[in-house]
């Protein structure tokens, strides 16, 4: 990335909205956890799978510029004790149409790292997600892309995932997350490696599937409907590390430098609408393009 002044801090204009709990799961107790669900299920019970599932328009962002009215920047908590950074606003860069989340050893309030994160203001439904991205190395961190709805927007904890743990940037993780519980987890293999150059990474939502694939290829299929997310949901780039989650994230370690995860392009199509740029999945996924 370029230095100052092509590269233009992020600043965040608004109230903080909800938080992401993911990461939770791995480090909460299970009662704890029980709790949470029980309490988010209270607030706003599963809909009918009759119900469709209400969605923003589809967009495109190349990140020529940072749309604040479309984007909210995460600054000035955590998301909970297995998280070892506090989201920072200045950790969010934009230069040369590219959009940067930084990971970097900085005191921000009780936490002795600083990390990046940005989510969507409105929320999506069934369609194609994709996102044009490149990230770091380093045990310990975890880069992502995913969708997110949980109980602090008085919501189920819905979640659908990509996740780049960069021990090994050979392979993303895919997952899902119904209630809060974890569903069709997998890793895939990202040929050449996430942090080589950019890679394709992009799931199609549908009322009957779920369909994730890397590099325009189908890496895995989801058709139980007790497995199918119902909630729309905001969408969600973050980087983070943790000292708590060796177990799947990998013993933490000081970089000892600033670690970034890069985003070209992110895109939301909606089902049955024309795909919106040459390489999308959507201009010929659901004409059997992409499918194998």
């Amino acid at each position: 990335m370029n230095a100052y002044p092509k590269t233009t801090p992020i600043v965040a204009a608004d109230a903080m909205p909800s938080q992401r709990q993911a990461g939770l799961r791995r480090f909460c107790s299970a009662g704890a956890l029980l709790l949470a669900v029980a309490a988010s299920l209270v607030a706003a019970p599963h809909p009918s799978r009759a119900q469709d599932v209400q969605s923003a328009p589809s967009f495109v962002d190349d990140f020529t510029s940072f749309d604040h009215s479309h984007w909210y920047v995460s600054d000035g908590w955590s998301n909970g004790p297995h998280q070892n950074c506090t989201w920072s606003k200045s950790l969010v860069e934009l230069s040369d149409g590219v959009l940067t989340l930084g990971f970097e050893k900085r005191q921000v309030k009780d936490r002795e790292f600083a990390c990046g994160e940005v989510q969507t203001k409105k929320r999506y439904g069934y369609g194609t997600y994709e996102a044009r991205m490149k990230t770091d190395t380093g045990s310990g961190l975890n880069a992502a892309f995913f969708s997110y709805i949980g109980p602090a927007d008085k919501q189920p904890w819905d979640e659908i995932d990509f996740e780049v743990l960069t021990k090994d940037t050979s392979k993303v993780q895919v997952n899902t997350y119904i209630s809060g519980k974890p569903k069709n987890e997998k890793l895939a293999d990202v040929e050449g490696g996430t942090d080589k150059g950019f890679n394709d990474y992009g799931f199609v939502w549908e009322k009957e599937r779920l369909r994730f694939y890397v590099n325009g290829k189908l890496v895995q299929e989801v058709t139980n409907p007790a497995e199918l997310p119902t909630h729309s949901q905001k969408i969600f780039f973050s980087l983070w590390g943790s000292e708590k989650l060796t177990n799947w994230m990998g013993p933490f370690s000081d970089p000892g430098r600033k670690v970034t995860m890069q985003v070209e392009r992110v895109a939301f199509t909606a089902l049955g609408e024309p795909c919106q740029f040459k390489e999308s999945l959507a201009c010929g996924i659901n004409s059997g393009a992409n499918s194998n």
